[in-house]
């Protein structure tokens, strides 16, 4: 275990809400662990609940290595655990994940969580499913593409800049997609997660031109 999803008395004096927000987060570190949020430079971001960095831990029950592994050199480096976990921390010390790594969009030196863009897609009525993958971009390196299965009786009755309008109030404007895809099903991988990697393929040209 690494993290507590725990109150703490500083909470005490927040709405009802608020303590929601704070409950579903993935918490506090637990005691005799250290963690960091580091960018692509390897700097630290602040604790500010907003900054996002890859997710990295050390402690006497965190490993030094995978057994016979060749992802060890890369997951385990200057006596730090890289987890691949994107995350924010904020000033309370309560961590939230938001991404891994390989699914995030890396747009102009900026990260743009594909999970909290998919989260508010399937908040829509008309959307069943809803991945968003990075695209490469000419200018801007990657740019979010959301491809999108709406639900049958919704078939032809939403377009894309409809959802695009309804993503307007609930991400910032350089998160909103450049493009929505409307597909029949989104690939999964045979634990049923959604298979990103089958996507990125097909819409890698998407944006080239």
């Amino acid at each position: 275990m690494t993290h507590i999803g725990r109150l703490r008395v500083s909470t005490d004096a927040l709405r009802t809400d608020a303590k929601y927000r704070v409950r579903v987060k993935q918490g506090m570190i637990t005691p005799g662990l250290e963690q960091r949020i580091v960018n692509e430079q390897g700097e630290d971001m602040p604790w500010d609940g907003k900054s996002m960095g890859e997710v990295l831990l050390r402690g006497p029950w965190i490993g030094t290595e995978y057994y016979n592994d060749p992802r060890t050199a890369e997951a385990f480096r200057d006596g730090w655990y890289h987890t691949g976990d994107v995350a924010t921390i904020d000033e309370r010390g309560y961590l939230e994940i938001a991404d891994r790594t390989k699914d995030l969009v890396k747009s102009g030196g900026e990260w743009i969580s594909s999970v909290d863009v998919e989260n508010h897609l399937m908040a829509h009525p008309a959307v069943r499913e809803a991945a968003v993958i990075a695209v490469p971009h000419p200018r801007w390196q990657e740019r979010p593409v959301a491809c999108v299965v709406l639900r049958p009786e919704q078939q032809g009755a939403v377009s894309e800049q409809d959802l695009l309008a309804f993503l307007g109030d609930r991400v910032a404007k350089w998160w909103l997609p450049d493009r929505v895809v409307f597909i029949d099903e989104v690939p999964k991988t045979g634990v049923g997660k959604f298979d990103k990697k089958v996507l990125r393929a097909e819409y890698q040209g998407l944006l080239s031109v």
